[in-house]
């Protein structure tokens, strides 16, 4: 008998989407984006909406910006960078999907605050500052919201920075462009190995689900 054919068993559990698996981590971790433990998140890369559409309640030109911000964080090298991964719709379907009510005005209330920084750095909004702006300001918020992070109570929210970084980094590392090119990827782990010689300046191996 094939699996579509078989009775319905009263006692199954329902089947849930992709999204709502990740929503219930996001619970279970806290809201909090763990970005090292990326094997949580590697199906949720397939969901990735295509560019220049808006997502949610996010405008095309939202979700260009905050492909701007994770390119900045995550550039182009000798591999591509965050925006060839569309970190940015990433980003945004994160914040629709999975954020609650009051991190998701945090997190757009963020993206003004950011354009703000940029301007009184350099006159202009991040989409229209060049490179070295963006970058000095971005690491000027980074040591910020470390600082904030670290002697925040628990009640307080995140600061808005620091979901940015978060789910730049989780975008980028949970895509295939991040396991594929920027890590090596082996789909099989293979044979059980616990200690492997490292050759400086190879990348690191993608996390496995």
């Amino acid at each position: 008998m094939s699996p579509d054919s078989r009775p319905a068993d009263a006692t199954s559990p329902p089947a849930i989407d992709r999204r709502v698996a990740v929503q219930r981590v996001l619970e279970l971790l806290g809201g909090t984006a763990l970005v090292g433990n990326a094997a949580l998140w590697a199906a949720c890369h397939a969901d990735r909406p295509p560019s220049g559409t808006p997502i949610g309640a996010f405008s095309v030109g939202e979700v260009a910006l905050l492909d701007e911000v994770a390119e900045t964080i995550l550039p182009e090298t000798t591999t591509p960078g965050a925006k060839s991964a569309r970190v940015g719709a990433f980003m945004a379907m994160m914040v629709t999907d999975t954020y609650d009510a009051g991190d998701q005005q945090i997190f757009r209330r963020g993206m003004g605050q950011l354009d703000a920084a940029v301007g009184a750095a350099g006159g202009r909004s991040f989409m229209a500052a060049p490179a070295a702006t963006r970058l000095s300001v971005l690491q000027r918020l980074d040591r910020q919201q470390k600082a904030y992070m670290d002697g925040k109570l628990a009640n307080e929210p995140r600061h808005y920075f620091r979901m940015m970084k978060e789910l730049a980094l989780l975008g980028y590392f949970t895509s295939e462009i991040g396991c594929t090119q920027a890590q090596r990827y082996i789909e099989s782990p293979g044979r059980y190995s616990p200690c492997e010689p490292y050759v400086a300046g190879t990348p690191a191996w993608a996390a496995h689900g």
